[in-house]
């Protein structure tokens, strides 16, 4: 099997290159080889890689700075997916793309199933919506990873963020209004592995770990596996101000792909110790 992985140095990208040779030859390329925004440079990528699998692993991520620059979010979120879509349809490959939580507007109180409707109340969520219906319209035989609340020992994220600012003995205010699922980026990527190795019928799948909580629970739990002196208060969307809304609650029912491929997802808090074991002295 011949994969050509798109964003290898992302944070799931960066695990998919220690993930995927288990499973096939692999291609890879960064931002510097492939410009998302490019869609003639996608072209020509994908056809001289002629993969057997395409994985796209690169996305626009900034959900704040998004609201700023929509245009550019909603090419690489959303026209891209669908030109790469193209390709594999052309190629008859199997295309893996990832989306959001972000997708939904977060007025349920129960985990969002994939067949649930969507309503994404922010730029970065609407650019991700229109790849999946992208990739969905154009007919390629597709898999679609949603996942949510990304973090590992590498890249930016939440997780790396907290970690620095509290060993640097910083107090924190971290939002206490919004419920969602930390998915470690090594997680989405033995997922992918696991899944692509199979013979996959596709369509959408939740893949992230078991449990829920709020950022504010999500930080101190950081601060206490650290081992840090510092003050964690718990403060609302409204007074923390970010300039894209988030939904209130974003938790992502993962038994569609449990049942389907006999995926194990382990408790978030589980993967967060093993995080903590992997990030020493990388914060």
């Amino acid at each position: 099997m011949r994969i050509l992985l798109i964003g290898k140095t992302g944070q799931v990208g960066r695990e998919l290159i220690s993930a995927l040779p288990a499973v096939g030859d692999v291609v890879a390329t960064d931002r510097a080889q492939l410009d998302l925004a490019d869609f003639q440079a996608i072209r020509r990528v994908t056809r001289e890689a002629r993969a057997d699998v395409i994985v796209n692993a690169a996305a626009y991520t900034a959900v704040d700075r998004a609201e700023r620059e929509p245009e550019l979010a909603m090419a690489v979120n959303g026209g891209a997916p669908g030109v790469i879509a193209e390709e594999a349809k052309r190629l008859g490959a199997l295309l893996v793309h990832y989306s959001t939580d972000y997708v939904f507007d977060g007025n349920k109180t129960t985990p969002y199933a994939e067949e649930d409707p969507t309503g994404p109340l922010n730029v970065y969520g609407s650019s991700k919506l229109a790849g999946e219906t992208a990739i969905r319209s154009s007919g390629c035989r597709y898999l679609i990873l949603r996942t949510s609340w990304i973090y590992g020992p590498h890249g930016s994220n939440f997780f790396l963020a907290i970690a620095r600012r509290a060993l640097a003995g910083e107090d924190l205010r971290v939002v206490n209004d919004q419920t969602g699922v930390p998915t470690t980026s090594d997680f989405v990527a033995d997922v992918t592995a696991q899944i692509i190795g199979k013979d996959t019928p596709g369509g959408v799948y939740h893949a992230v770990l078991q449990g829920q909580t709020t950022w504010f629970d999500f930080a101190r739990a950081i601060v206490d596996g650290l081992g840090a002196k510092v003050r964690v208060t718990p403060i609302t969307s409204e007074e923390f101000r970010a300039p894209a809304k988030r939904p209130r609650y974003s938790v992502l029912d993962n038994s569609k792909i449990r049942k389907d491929f006999n995926i194990i997802s382990p408790r978030w808090d589980a993967h967060l110790q093993q995080c903590l074991l992997d990030a020493r002295g990388k914060i």
